[in-house]
């Protein structure tokens, strides 16, 4: 019998803003820029249709977004 999958449960699991910054950061590999409250802010307004659920991050839905959106977001920031 297969046990849960709990990289599933933890990368659907809905967090706060507080809790995916520190889920985020603490996963992220060295080579991309971390991210902070602001910049999750700005990347909440930039994609509403990814918060139809108030402020609710999850792993899945907003981790590779965030990174994909990041780098670009950082260099224009210059």
């Amino acid at each position: 019998m297969k046990g849960p999958d709990l990289d599933r449960i933890r990368s659907e699991k809905s967090l706060s803003r507080k809790e995916f910054l520190a889920a985020y950061n603490a996963d992220l590999p060295a080579a991309f820029p971390q991210a902070s409250d602001p910049i999750l802010k700005e990347f909440s307004k930039r994609y509403p249709e990814l918060f139809k659920n108030g402020d609710l991050w999850t792993l899945d839905v907003h981790r590779k977004r965030l990174m994909d959106w990041l780098p670009a977001h950082m260099r224009a920031q210059q």
